[in-house]
């Protein structure tokens, strides 16, 4: 079951076979949470954003166009519903903006922890739209192909939204004190 293509568990669980949307769910969820986790930077907002993903997901998998790729079905979703949140959060969030990335020595610490905080801000600074490219595309790993079916964009549109996120990423983190190098 685990080989079993996402059209093949998407056709099955509108038959009604309950287990194989169970196999959707734990093969998307840990990417679904990640990606809410990026774009939010809450762990318990992301967590209630991927519950409401699956819920949706369920709801809607009627509607799953089988002619495109079932995770950027979904992660569309996951970026909708991530956006959502965000809008009916206050301006000023607090951001703890920690990955973890090993152990790294002492000497390390407060380096690593004051660039974090500086990207976590200079991240959350960008208007949605952007941050949803960086998201999709530095810390998903999502193709430049794979990011415009998500977005809904064309491939262009999502090349030029990234560019300017980059820049813009840039400008913010050099504000914060971290010039390029």
């Amino acid at each position: 079951m685990n080989d079993e293509s996402d059209g093949a568990l998407v056709r099955r669980t509108c038959s009604g076979e309950p287990r194989a949307f169970e196999t959707l769910v734990r093969r998307h969820e840990k990417t679904v949470f990640n990606a809410a986790l990026r774009m939010l930077h809450d762990r318990e907002e992301a967590r209630d954003v991927s519950q409401t993903v699956f819920l949706k997901v369920y709801e809607h998998l009627g509607e799953y166009d089988p002619s495109h790729k079932f995770y950027s079905w979904i992660y569309r979703i996951a970026l909708n519903e991530s956006i959502k949140s965000l809008q009916r959060r206050k301006p000023t969030a607090a951001l703890d903006f920690e990955t973890p990335d090993g152990t790294p020595g002492p000497e390390g610490v407060l380096d690593r922890r004051q660039l974090s905080d500086g990207m976590a801000a200079a991240i959350m600074s960008l208007r949605t739209e952007y941050r949803a490219v960086i998201v999709l595309r530095h810390f998903m790993d999502c193709s430049y192909e794979d990011m415009a079916a998500i977005l809904e964009l064309p491939e262009k549109t999502v090349k030029s939204r990234l560019f300017s996120a980059r820049q813009l990423l840039k400008t913010a983190m050099e504000t914060r004190g971290w010039a390029s190098e």
